[in-house]
């Protein structure tokens, strides 16, 4: 679950602002800044949009938000408790109640499409997903195919928002209400009943269901699915979009928070031990090497981002460069956990008891490389190295009151600094009286 801190912090970054631009999501309170894709496989841009929706997509809707028996919550894919898991809330927009089924199914396809890029195919295990069902009145969205379309739906969706065609928008307070009938939302997708080629991604929210932001696209368009995948980046990865948007001037600076972007040169950052340093001059999977290349953070100049290409760049690749890669699997351990007791350790044990813990689900052939280790007071006991089950004495512990620990640990090539290295374990332990 995602911590409050890490809440104002994604705040920031869900679409892509630079922290020193953070100030420019709202404007009075009546605008938003939103990311968007004017293009399948281009560039994003970023655009100051009405927090309100228009009017005449607000006199369409016949019935407020969630009629009674109109919602229902599904675990299309739960594998912890939401305190140690990602909570990825879908809610479907422009899907009568006779075509829930539909929107299952679209929302199933859309995340198998996401979570065949890595590192999300590798740490699928660390995600619940809750579909929300979201009765409309009317089937589709406003704005598809043209500008004069109007539909009633639950979170009314809508193309051509503040005039650009492929921007899609919606009612940020309904998706707040829907995505609070969800166990717990770090994240809400919106998936518009659509074959039409759009999204956004929304930052700087004040969200009462506790999400750090919100990703729209459309359901049934085969590009559509990357914006999701692009907004992830930001929201759990805390990473900054490596486009310029346009921009044709030098960065001002400070020096950009986000991991994938930095005012240094290559030689800086080897000189200094700075940033993605560890990876510099590395074959990355984007295509070239891991460098620094000048333009990103919405500027031209005086910015540098570690590849040619990747996913926070350009949605003609699906590839998060290293540095992106390993941001993201730092993220995914930030907020969700490998080891789980299966005993309890709330009461004291003895001897001969049983203890037994539980792993995330990863996938033995993708990054990932977890093992469990055991240590009594500290000491490992390297006879029990990946084991699941252990007896105190069988670690032949002495007398007296011990206790006995147990850690994963993702040994993951992918992690390279020390913070991510950290991240990426956790444990329990138990006090042991023989």
């Amino acid at each position: 679950m995602i911590t409050a801190t890490a809440v104002a912090l994604a705040g920031l970054c869900a679409a892509g602002i630079p922290s020193d631009a953070a100030a420019a999501t709202a404007t009075g309170g009546n605008t938003r800044t939103v990311e968007y894709f004017p293009t399948t496989h281009g560039e994003g841009r970023h655009r100051q949009v009405p927090v309100t929706v228009p009017e005449r997509i607000r006199n369409a809707r016949s019935a407020p938000v969630m009629n009674p028996g109109e919602t229902g919550v599904n675990a299309l894919q739960q594998t912890g408790a939401s305190d140690d898991r990602l909570d990825l809330v879908v809610i479907g927009d422009g899907y009568t109640a006779g075509q829930q089924t539909d929107f299952a199914a679209d929302a199933r396809a859309t995340l198998d499409a996401i979570f065949r890029i890595e590192p999300y195919k590798s740490y699928r295990g660390l995600f619940n997903f809750w579909l929300v069902n979201a009765v409309s009145n009317q089937s589709g969205v406003t704005g598809d195919p043209t500008q004069d379309v109007v539909k009633d739906t639950a979170v009314s969706s809508y193309f051509y928002c503040d005039g650009t065609e492929r921007l899609l928008c919606i009612d940020e307070r309904r998706v707040d209400s829907y995505a609070q009938q969800a166990p717990d939302s770090d994240v809400v997708f919106v998936i518009a009943n659509s074959t039409k080629y759009g999204g956004a991604g929304y930052s700087g929210l004040t969200s009462t269901a506790g999400h750090t932001g919100i990703a729209t696209m459309s359901s049934d368009n085969p590009s559509s699915y990357l914006i999701g995948a692009h907004e992830l980046g930001h929201s759990i990865g805390l990473l900054g979009d490596e486009y310029q948007d346009g921009g044709g001037d030098d960065y001002p600076g400070p020096e950009p928070t986000e991991p994938n972007l930095t005012m240094q040169t290559a030689a800086d950052m080897l000189h200094y031990g700075t940033k993605w340093y560890r990876w510099i001059g590395q074959s990355d999977p984007s295509g070239g090497k891991v460098g620094a290349y000048e333009g990103g953070g919405y500027h031209n100049y005086g910015i540098y981002r570690p590849t040619q290409n990747s996913i926070m760049r350009s949605l003609s690749i699906d590839t998060f460069n290293l540095p992106g890669r390993e941001a993201m699997i730092e993220g995914f351990y930030r907020h969700a956990t490998l080891l789980s007791a299966r005993t309890s350790t709330a009461r004291p044990l003895g001897a001969l008891d049983t203890l037994r813990v539980s792993l995330a689900a990863l996938p033995s052939s993708g990054l990932s490389d977890v093992r469990v280790h055991w240590y009594v007071d500290g000491v490992e006991a390297k006879e029990a190295i990946g084991r699941r089950s252990v007896t105190p004495s069988a670690l032949r512990i002495g007398q007296g009151t011990h206790t006995v620990t147990a850690r994963a640990v993702d040994h993951t090539p992918a992690l390279r600094g020390p913070e991510a290295r950290k991240a990426a374990s956790s444990s329990v332990s138990w006090r042991i009286t023989s």
